[in-house]
């Protein structure tokens, strides 16, 4: 952890945004694979377009329920990786442990009311026929796993605070790997079927899980913890809550938003559902550089505001945006030009083949922008400031892209295309808005100082 600390305060920036990047990067598309290979494999059942459509319809839904959870754990990069940059050993240690027990506890309330109330909510949201049945199915084993993906997050959250973004993109791999394997396995020959796909990863995302543990309980790994570490403890519960509680209220919130887009999706029928379920996968996997260079900005960021290097943090957020620029729009003419070939992978149905390679490529434009969004939504994360993070991500979807929604579809001739249109000028217009955001300065404040405490808390708790 030290060696990391050291190249975090003092290596090259570009130097170091890329060593700590390019694992998330990778880590990231290894997560979209997850999803990917899912589709892949959905789209081979009896009536697998909508089948695809039904794993792509339930995917906000799936992001609502696990968005507090990733609150939390984004305020706990930011905490962890500002006292290592303040150069404390004991509280890093101390938040991990109440990371690792909120993680756990709060996915098993989630996944018990999942269970009850889940398919009144689909039914809820427009979902009918296959579309509700197929979902269902599948969500089911979600909730069910929910606790191992949810630590998963933790373990992922505390190593990246660290300046380690390398052990949890191998473990992510090995998983990907696995579950490539198990899909077809519990799809077909246990003849589950579509919640098949789901099981399968919920089986390998708990191994990874366990690994994970083991290697932060039983490793020497800069922040070893103990059984003590999880005792609930008020202070630190509390800063995390304070800090992740608007993160994770806009995820919640964005994800809701997601599901209200579904629905318009849906109106349009369900070969466009699975166009633009199929086209979302692939967008999010061209995304993948800028999350991970924003993932890694958020480490980098919480280290040199607690170690008081402001410009230096300011130097950071500039490479950011320059390298998420730069690959994003490498990326971007590649899915433009590959757009019908990538769509035919998953269906070859006519309506689905046109729809989606249509979106690919009007989204393609705006990619290179969602470069900067995610640096500066990187910067306001890792610097705890994670209000104006909110109001980046709730502020596109519920403030630009909705609205834009229906005004292109009550208003213009564009019908299933003034979902892709609305979602170019929400990124336009965002990128905009939190480039305003940076230029306040707000985001420079610390969320913690030499002066906090929470060893002694913990020994009065």
């Amino acid at each position: 952890m030290k060696n990391n600390r050291e190249k975090i305060l003092h290596g090259n920036m570009r130097s170091v945004l890329l060593s700590l990047a390019l694992p998330v990067m990778a880590a990231n598309a290894i997560q979209t694979i997850y999803g990917l290979a899912d589709t892949f494999w959905v789209s081979k059942l009896a009536d697998g377009d909508i089948a695809v459509a039904a794993v792509s319809y339930i995917g906000p839904m799936v992001g609502v329920a696990i968005a507090l959870g990733i609150g939390m754990n984004i305020a706990g990069i930011s905490i962890i990786s500002q006292f290592v940059g303040l150069g404390r050993e004991n509280e890093p240690r101390k938040v991990a442990g109440q990371l690792v027990s909120f993680s756990f506890f709060f996915s098993v309330v989630l996944g018990i009311l999942g269970l009850l109330f889940g398919k009144q909510l689909l039914a809820a949201t427009g979902a009918e026929g296959l579309i509700l049945e197929y979902g269902w199915e599948y969500l089911q084993a979600v909730f069910l796993g929910g606790p191992a993906m949810f630590v998963f997050f933790a373990f992922q959250s505390i190593k990246q605070a660290q300046g380690d973004t390398l052990t949890p993109m191998l473990l992510a791999g090995a998983s990907v790997i696995l579950n490539v394997f198990l899909d077809p396995v519990f799809m077909f020959t246990f003849d589950l079927g579509i919640a098949g796909a789901a099981w399968a990863t919920v089986v390998t995302r708990a191994l990874s899980t366990v690994v994970g543990m083991y290697l932060l309980f039983f490793t020497d790994n800069g922040l070893r913890l103990n059984l003590g570490d999880l005792r609930f403890n008020r202070k630190i519960m509390g800063k995390i809550i304070k800090i992740g509680l608007p993160s994770g209220f806009g995820q919640s919130i964005e994800g809701i938003g997601f599901m209200i887009m579904n629905s318009f999706v849906l109106s349009f029928g369900d070969y466009t559902v699975a166009a633009f379920g199929i086209g979302n996968r692939i967008n999010n996997l061209i995304f993948m550089p800028a999350m991970g260079l924003g993932s890694a900005l958020a480490a980098v960021v919480g280290q040199n505001l607690g170690a008081n290097k402001i410009d230096r943090a300011v130097k950071a957020v500039k490479e950011s945006i320059f390298l998420s620029v730069t690959i994003m729009a490498a990326g971007a003419v590649a899915m433009f030009f590959a757009a019908p070939h990538i769509i035919k992978i998953f269906s070859q149905h006519p309506l689905v083949l046109e729809q989606g390679t249509y979106y690919l490529r009007l989204i393609s434009m705006s990619i290179p922008l969602m470069g900067i969004f995610q640096a500066f939504v990187g910067c306001f994360q890792g610097s705890g400031h994670t209000l104006m993070a909110m109001l980046v991500t709730t502020g596109r979807l519920w403030a630009l892209r909705l609205p834009m929604i229906i005004l292109f579809k009550y208003f213009t001739p564009l019908a299933e295309k003034s979902v892709w249109f609305a979602m170019v000028g929400s990124n336009l217009l965002t990128c905009v808005f939190a480039f305003f955001l940076f230029l306040s300065g707000r985001w420079k404040q610390k969320v913690v100082d030499e002066k906090e405490d929470y060893i002694g808390d913990l020994e009065l708790s």
